[in-house]
């Protein structure tokens, strides 16, 4: 038995996913004439309270089009410094949309209205402007962390009491929101600009949406354009999105659980050093000298076990859709073994 834990991207179609996709009904989405990307477009709008929403290929496209959309030039984006949008996309903030970054140290990649309140320069010309704020929810360099509502309000309320942007990037949101019970109408009253994958737990092959207000879905639309996201017969793709919003969301509770359980494994293993809070389906953890990183995935390949160095001595599994009960059992017993 092959065992993949490198990420939630490694998901395929279910036989249901699959069938939704066959039977799609498409046109051009270039020309706004594919309804199921139409479909798809509207159910996630109206789920996060907002008028407008645009499909595109990645989330990495949809972060980049918001931060192109909210700024300009010589403006500057704060984060923290575990963000997606900082860590993982190239350094697109600078070459997509000419803007610098002011990252703030938050908690497991969760920062507070405090901390954006003092990050935010005052205006010089030998400065940036602070004008966007992106909170990710879930964190994945901070290990799967979440904000709940009553975390996000506050940053909220500075942002526009102070005239800056916020973008979330809530690629794996629903995997938090199925453990606060919170819903995505509130979420999205809270931000201008909300970024879903739907390819990551959702589990569909390609996607994700980025959600706003009809001008700003109006400008997205011609940015996605201009980085070569418009796509023709898409409607087979948002099939799949729509399937997985429909069916496949409340199942993403069993990822997260299936991550705690092997996270309280981990915690009394003596070649473990830390593990970092297990809130959703991510899990990171440090190995004890003389595993390093790359050693100890060695050893978890000659069992079957795939996962992905996050550092010299940091190791991450993501637990996910093609992850089961009985592969679990299987890590569990392999990482006692190997103690």
């Amino acid at each position: 038995m092959e065992i993949n834990l490198i990420s939630d991207t490694v998901t395929r179609p279910t036989p249901g996913m699959l069938q939704a996709m066959l039977q799609a009904e498409v046109g051009d989405d270039v020309f706004g004439e594919d309804p199921t990307v139409n479909a798809l477009e509207a159910k996630m709008a109206a789920l996060f309270g907002k008028k407008a929403a645009v499909f595109c290929p990645s989330g990495t496209m949809t972060n980049q089009i918001a931060v192109k959309v909210h700024t300009q030039p010589l403006d500057e984006v704060i984060c923290d410094e575990f963000s997606h949008v900082y860590q993982y996309e190239t350094g697109g903030y600078a070459f997509n949309s000419g803007v610098g970054i002011n990252l703030i140290k938050g908690t497991h990649g969760k920062i507070t209205a405090e901390q954006v309140a003092s990050a935010v320069k005052p205006v010089h010309d030998w400065l940036p402007i602070s004008r966007l704020v992106v909170l990710e929810n879930t964190c994945n360099k901070g290990g799967g962390s979440y904000y709940t509502l009553d975390e996000m309000r506050p940053v909220s309320r500075y942002c526009r009491e102070h005239g800056l942007a916020l973008h979330l990037d809530g690629a794996r949101l629903f995997n938090a929101l199925v453990e606060t019970g919170e819903s995505t109408a509130d979420v999205g009253a809270l931000f201008d600009s909300v970024s879903i994958c739907l390819s990551k737990g959702l589990g569909a092959p390609v996607g994700s949406v980025l959600i706003g207000d009809r001008e700003f879905i109006r400008k997205a639309r011609r940015v996605r354009k201009v980085m070569g996201g418009g796509m023709r017969q898409a409607g087979f793709l948002a099939a799949a999105g729509i399937y997985a919003l429909d069916n496949q969301v409340a199942r993403l509770k069993e990822d997260n659980e299936r991550a705690r359980r092997i996270g309280a494994l981990l915690q009394t293993l003596p070649y473990v050093a830390d593990v970092r809070p297990v809130q959703t389906n991510i899990l990171i953890f440090d190995v004890r000298p003389p595993y390093t990183a790359d050693s100890f995935l060695q050893k978890l390949a000659g069992y079957g076990i795939k996962a992905t160095p996050f550092g010299p001595q940091t190791v991450r599994f993501v637990t996910h859709l093609d992850f089961t009960e009985a592969m679990t059992e299987r890590v569990l017993q392999v990482l006692q073994a190997i103690a």
